[in-house]
């Protein structure tokens, strides 16, 4: 497929680094369940804390102090308590906590070592108490307790049999449903109600999946997103009690379909979302719709997401985005067809200096189409420029269209960037899915080398200034790339990624153990398939590395352990080689905290010019 080449010449300023990576000014709006109050995330000495601010007031106030990490998520316990949660340094063990909107009474609600909490569901109707999950009695697997936050009592409801990996409850938080697995079948059981036992009702092949949605209006069946007989999912009615589908919902030929919304209050189902390059729509509610109609007619051609909105649904927290801004928040109020906006995100992002994320397609050499994203940057021609190819993380998961302050930057920095949701990548079909399995350094990867030689068949490509870069799985390709194609890149940068598949599958979570069969079949099982691994795994080719490669890791990363990269670097140094090492202490998988960001982006961008932009053809 051919793009079309046309471009601006206009000059664009080299925009600060920490303009890209900074904090946003407010970020994650939400409303109070009676419609009188907004809570946000907003920087203080550095750190994303909460803040609360009254409807119609222009004073906030910040109710929560955290120094040493960002919050990240956090909501409405009742209109007078905020909920959040939090880990120690990147480990992801979360703790709940809970505070007042005056900045009072903060708790630790799980105040246990090692010991991640998750939320299963939040109880609307309750004013008191949620449903959490922990791993607190068996750490490889979750339990569910009834929580009253107020209180801090804390009391089982639903005892983990050792193979449940999901709870689902009904409309009334009734839990009616637990998703099981043996690592590599799942199973779905059902009851009536909760004095009943569970039954399994289905069962399948982890390739095969049903996942619940959530219950119809009356409790007795629910919706569910199925890919049983299909290769794409699509929004299904189920009568659960007796493993049947009752009726398609929607379905599209091109892309998986698993987001459905309702109206609580009104008890109505509203819309479907999908992704093909970008969020695509389909309402099946007037109302929504005239509320979708009125918002793009005020807000334009951005992307918009109705973010929240309070019990009465009269009051509803909207945000936009685009491939060229993150957007601001605004609130809609039904009664009075008013929208007024209450923030951008990153105001000191501005549009015009940004690039434009274009949708490409390309095919593999076995003939399969893979989609992507190119960013060119602005300021020159297109034709014969240094690029990054950029593989994402998962590797189950995919690109989408939107706005990414990585792109964004290295697109500032003269490269063109591309990132390709290679075979593997989710919300293609089945078929594209399992088309990944046990491909790792070997099919998946030709799918990111065919992306480079696109690039340069394009004339947008310079063959001799090709670098990768991604993190997590992105990461791996990264090692992949440099050891398996040591030709093809001119330089690359490790993020979280991992290098030994074998030290991998053994030092994952204990709440990933359940999952490990599954690992083996889609990765590679350390017995049976060794000389598989041993192929696929970057740290024991080391020797066919030509080009320069830096590497960047979080020490308390709970997914891809340190030692993924310090057994590289220690390979690498064998031969003598230096690589230039970042670790941080206080970060996982990832870096969270703004001066670290700062920190291993300045790092970055000094590696890549140094290894591309001096270097001469």
């Amino acid at each position: 497929m051919s793009i079309n080449l046309n471009f601006s010449v206009s000059r664009v300023r080299k925009i600060p680094m920490k303009d890209f990576f900074k904090n946003p000014e407010k970020v994650n709006y939400s409303i109070s369940p009676n419609g009188k109050y907004i809570a946000y995330l907003a920087p203080y000495n550095g750190r994303l804390n909460v803040f609360v601010q009254q409807i119609g007031s222009d004073t906030p106030v910040r109710i929560t102090s955290v120094a040493e990490r960002d919050i990240m998520n956090y909501f409405w316990g009742n209109d007078r308590t905020i909920l959040y949660l939090k880990d120690n340094a990147g480990d992801e063990n979360f703790h709940l906590y809970s505070i007042t909107i005056e900045g009072k009474n903060e708790k630790d609600l799980t105040p246990f070592e090692g010991i991640r909490c998750q939320i299963v569901d939040e109880l609307d109707d309750s004013e008191t108490d949620i449903l959490i999950e922990l791993n607190k009695r068996v750490s490889e697997v979750f339990d569910v307790y009834r929580l009253n936050f107020e209180t801090g009592e804390m009391n089982i409801v639903a005892k983990n049999p050792g193979n449940v990996s999901g709870w689902i409850t009904d409309h009334e938080g009734k839990i009616r449903i637990a998703t099981t697995t043996d690592g590599v079948n799942t199973g779905i059981m059902y009851r009536e109600s909760e004095n009943d036992e569970f039954k399994t009702v289905l069962t399948t092949n982890f390739k095969e999946t049903l996942s619940p949605l959530f219950f119809t209006f009356d409790n007795k069946y629910i919706y569910a997103a199925s890919n049983l007989g299909r290769d794409k999912s699509s929004i299904v009615k189920y009568d659960i009690a007796n493993a049947r589908e009752m009726d398609v919902i929607f379905e599209h030929d091109d892309v998986d379909v698993t987001r459905l919304s309702y109206s609580k209050k009104r008890k109505v189902l509203t819309g479907i979302s999908y992704t093909t390059w970008k969020r695509q729509r389909s309402f099946l509610d007037e109302e929504m719709k005239r509320i979708f109609i009125k918002l793009e007619k005020e807000l334009g051609s951005y992307e918009i997401v109705i973010t929240d909105t309070d019990d009465n649904e009269d009051m509803f927290i909207v945000r936009t985005y685009s491939d060229r801004s993150y957007g601001a928040y605004y609130i809609y109020d039904k009664n009075t067809d008013k929208l007024t906006k209450i923030s951008d995100i990153s105001p000191w992002i501005i549009e015009d200096e940004m690039a434009e994320m274009r949708p490409v397609t390309y095919t593999s050499r076995d003939g399969l189409t893979i989609n992507g994203y190119l960013t060119l940057p602005k300021t020159v021609d297109p034709k014969n420029l240094p690029v990054v190819i950029n593989p994402h993380g998962g590797p189950w998961h995919r690109d989408n269209w939107g706005f990414n302050p990585e792109v964004q930057f290295l697109a500032n920095r003269g490269f063109a960037v591309l990132q390709m949701n290679f075979r593997g990548s989710t919300g293609y079909g089945k078929k594209f899915w399992e088309s990944s399995f046990k491909e790792w350094g070997k099919s998946m990867q030709d799918d990111i080398s065919d992306g480079v030689k696109w690039l340069i068949d394009q004339g947008i490509a310079d063959p001799k200034k090709i670098a990768i870069y991604g993190g997590s799985y992105g990461g791996y390709a990264t090692l992949a790339g440099l050891t398996f194609t040591p030709d093809i890149y001119a330089a690359g940068v490790d993020y979280v990624g991992v290098s030994n598949l074998f030290t991998f599958m053994k030092s994952v979570p204990p709440y990933w153990k359940p999952y490990l069969e599954m690992l083996y079949e889609m990765v590679g099982d350390p017995e049976k398939d060794e000389l598989l691994m041993k192929n696929a795994s970057p740290v024991f080719h080391v020797d066919k590395i030509k080009a320069p490669l830096f590497i960047a890791q979080g020490r308390k990363d709970p997914r891809v352990n340190v030692n993924e990269s310090d057994q590289m670097v220690i390979a690498l140094q064998k031969r003598g080689i230096e690589v230039p090492y970042m670790v941080k202490d206080n970060e996982g998988h990832g870096f969270s905290n703004e001066e670290n960001r700062f920190d291993f982006y300045e790092a970055m961008e000094k590696f890549l010019a140094k290894h591309l932009l001096c270097k001469t053809n």
